[in-house]
């Protein structure tokens, strides 16, 4: 009788483990994080990258270009692999996107990939969001590391027009939504997800190199003073590096950690 009971026990907890797992799948998959407007940084008396001259962020890393009447914006990645973290029951979170607005202001519309390490395993998906909303997942596209990403925000009467497309896989994915922020910025970012009220710990992942950028259907041109690195306290965590070397640079490169990457090209 006590080794039934034994065996009964050890089928229930392993029930309620694979409950436990399945649970924390179908949380990142039902679009549980969200990526919030810019929250500014440390204020660095000498910046610790050469790309880094003017702004830091605890979420965010990448390039933004700041102006009136941003109505379009486009970008292209490869998506990173997420790394082991050294505690591989550690929770992370890690997101590359394109968006309008959020630099300077409360307003964001924008789509991109995840790469999450939930529950000792990597985690890929597709997502678009507008705040305040969380993000939307893309259940209709399967998103792998290698995979070459392409984002389209565009305004248009009477709704915006967001394109995500899987260029390895040729999987696209349209919506239509209505979206009325200021219009004062276009970014190209790697982010720490807001998960719960938190800003989450920022994935391992390799680096991202973004490409083929453009604001209102032009190169945005690129310059090392629109670049920013993400800080979790005074440490460094993820750094851009200098524009790409095109003539009118339109990509640059993300590193996680403090060490800048080569620009593109160099």
């Amino acid at each position: 009788m006590r080794r039934i009971v034994f065996v009964l026990v050890a089928v229930l907890s392993a029930i309620v483990v694979s409950a436990s797992l399945q649970g924390t799948v179908a949380l990142a998959a039902t679009g549980h994080e969200s990526h919030a407007p810019r929250i500014p940084g440390p204020t660095l008396v000498q910046p610790h990258a050469a790309a880094i001259s003017n702004w830091t962020s605890t979420n965010w890393s990448g390039y933004a270009v700041v102006g009136s009447g941003m109505t379009h914006a486009t970008g292209t990645w490869k998506i990173p692999l997420v790394n082991p973290p050294r505690r591989a029951r550690a929770a992370l979170y890690s997101s590359t996107w394109v968006g309008i607005d959020g630099f300077n202001n409360s307003n964001l519309i924008q789509a991109g990939t995840e790469r999450d390490w939930v529950n000792g395993a990597a985690f890929y998906q597709a997502w678009w969001e507008i705040l305040p909303a969380p993000e939307t997942p893309i259940q209709s596209m399967a998103v792998h590391p290698g995979d070459t990403m392409s984002v389209s925000i565009a305004s248009g009467l009477p709704n915006w027009t967001i394109t995500v497309t899987d260029v390895t896989t040729s999987q696209s994915f349209v919506t239509h939504q209505p979206y009325t922020g200021p219009l004062t910025s276009a970014e190209w970012i790697q982010e720490a997800p807001t998960v719960g009220s938190h800003v989450a710990k920022l994935a391992p992942d390799s680096t991202v190199v973004f490409d083929s950028g453009t604001v209102n259907g032009s190169s945005p041109g690129l310059v090392s003073s629109e670049g920013g690195a993400m800080f979790h306290g005074r440490k460094q965590i993820s750094s851009p590096s200098l524009p790409d070397v095109d003539p009118s640079p339109d990509g640059f490169a993300v590193a996680y950690g403090k060490r800048a990457p080569a620009a593109p090209g160099s």
